[in-house]
């Protein structure tokens, strides 16, 4: 049995690394055919980049739109409705953080001949689990209502699980996401949260309070599923096979601690807060996770525009660490800036937009912007891993997090309050980011953390001491008015910033996009 951690023999040596800087000697082109239907042909930066921006650029605009729909709904809502909101949600969302396992991603990395019948064996195990995920959560949901002591959660969460079979039936997307079809696979998906928004906005001015994001949340996706199962390349059969459930288990077995240390890491946070401060503290902590796991979200989106690709050049070495290294520099250039603006204007955000009621939650983000902000450090490391079929080092880091959360975050809860939870929150991320660095040097000998960290830090530096220093020299009321000048001189000098730190990397991607090179290598 090989050692999960033990470089291969195709790594570049530690002492000559692949180098990071635009420009390095081009690589010949590679040509992979997808079921016969569509071929990647030409440079395969130019596939990796153009597949990671262009689409991740379609569903940054859905993730904004779940960001306006948690902070307005925010507005409707009392902090005691919405601290509920978070026991429902984060209870109900993590326990089925358990169903996902990574069938899809087994689905896409696999290449069995029979493409039809590989689809169905994914289908009918995706299908299995998310039934059985369902009945774990309502036979969960008493448990979850004991250790609050609230009942008034348990409707709700039972009917947030209905949710669950649904993602089954959202399983043809994985043939258009592994076809590189990213077009397709986008709108599909794009319905789930379309239709939520516009029911929970609706049910939310229409005074349904919390139950507006409970129905939305169920309402999205069996209207995506919908969609989805009416654009099925493949007919959606159940079809068994007992060499490829095992084949699957040994992919998705860590992933499955790594969704439960996630479901363990939520639960800590929420339940101890909910015993020692109050469900007025609940919705505090809530709220700001609302607000800076938006920064996550866009990285979600960009390591899943990349991960077909992955899978596609997974033999190619040098060619997997330039695109984690570009593509962590293109995340970073959003990624940071958003991390450090929640916390320079978390103050102007509560009390110019969601009013005094939610002033326990300043604190909140303005440490949780910082914290965010540095856990995008090496965000996707975990995509090439599970490129190669090497799972266990995914739920190794996840498990010490959870540790930390256990050993860490908790006794600082109960003795210091939300201090106490930014604290362990801070502990929690940086033993992420160890673990990510080691098995990063490990699967790139030669890459050092502190140079990719300094280097994304490097451009927000002087947009956050413009705005500090301004602050400092001419104290002003802080009204819209100074806020949004504020805001706006942030970003200038961000973008000022960028150009001049990433100026080759950004001129790279231009020509990516430029429709007649698309011309060209389409005729290629």
């Amino acid at each position: 049995m090989t050692d999960p951690d033990k470089p291969r023999d195709d790594a570049p040596p530690s002492e000559h690394p692949p180098a990071e800087a635009v420009g390095s000697a081009p690589v010949e082109p590679v040509t992979r055919t997808f079921e016969g239907r569509f071929s990647v042909v030409g440079g395969v930066r130019r596939t990796v980049a153009r597949g990671t921006l262009v689409n991740a650029g379609f569903l940054v605009a859905v993730s904004v739109l779940g960001l306006v729909k948690g902070v307005l709904v925010a507005g409707f809502l009392s902090t005691e409705d919405y601290g509920l909101w978070g026991v429902v949600a984060v209870s109900v969302i993590t326990l089925t953080w358990l169903a996902q396992t990574g069938i899809g991603d087994k689905y896409v990395q696999q290449n069995e001949g029979d493409q039809e019948a590989a689809f169905q064996k994914a289908f009918t195990l995706e299908l299995g689990f998310s039934l059985c995920a369902m009945v774990f959560v309502a036979l969960c949901v008493p448990l979850v209502g004991f250790a609050y002591g609230r009942s008034d959660v348990l409707l709700p969460a039972l009917v947030l699980a209905l949710a669950l079979p649904a993602t089954a039936f959202t399983s043809p997307v994985w043939v258009y996401y592994r076809q590189m079809r990213f077009l397709r696979q986008r709108l599909l998906l794009a319905v789930d949260p379309v239709v939520g928004f516009t029911v929970t906005i609706g049910l939310a001015v229409a005074g349904a309070g919390y139950w507006s994001l409970v129905v939305g949340l169920v309402v999205g996706p069996w209207a995506a599923a919908a969609a989805a199962a009416a654009a099925s390349p493949y007919p959606m059969r159940l079809r068994w096979d007992r060499s490829a459930m095992r084949e699957y288990l040994s992919f998705s077995a860590p992933l499955f601690i790594q969704g439960a240390s996630g479901l363990l890491i939520a639960q800590v946070a929420l339940l101890v807060g909910e015993w020692q401060l109050g469900l007025a503290a609940v919705g505090a902590i809530t709220l700001t996770s609302q607000i800076t796991q938006f920064t996550d979200r866009v990285d979600a989106i960009v390591t899943g525009a990349l991960y077909p690709a992955i899978c596609a050049m997974r033999d190619r070495r040098e060619l997997l660490y330039e695109s984690f290294v570009k593509s962590n520099r293109l995340a970073l250039m959003w990624g940071v800036p958003f991390g450090v603006a929640v916390s320079l204007f978390a103050d102007d955000m509560v009390r110019l937009g969601l009013g005094e009621k939610w002033s326990e939650a300043i604190p909140l983000l303005q440490a949780f912007g910082l914290i965010a902000a540095a856990n995008h450090m090496g965000f996707n490391w975990h995509a090439f891993y599970r490129a190669e079929g090497r799972t266990w080092p995914i739920a190794i880091v996840a498990g010490a997090m959870a540790a930390v959360a256990v050993c860490v975050t908790l006794p600082l809860i109960a003795a210091e309050g939300l201090d106490g939870f930014v604290i362990g929150s801070a502990a929690m991320v940086a033993v992420g980011l160890a673990g990510r660095a080691y098995y990063l040097s490990r699967l790139f000998p030669g890459f050092q953390m502190w140079r990719h960290m300094a280097r994304a830090m490097a451009p927000t530096v002087p947009a956050a001491l413009a705005v500090l220093g301004l602050r400092w020299v001419a104290e002003m009321d802080r009204g819209v008015v100074v806020a949004l000048s504020e805001l706006v001189l942030y970003g200038l000098v961000t973008v000022l910033a960028t150009l001049a730190f990433e100026r080759p990397l950004l001129r790279e991607v231009a020509t990516y996009l430029r429709p007649e090179r698309r011309a060209a290598t389409a005729g290629a």
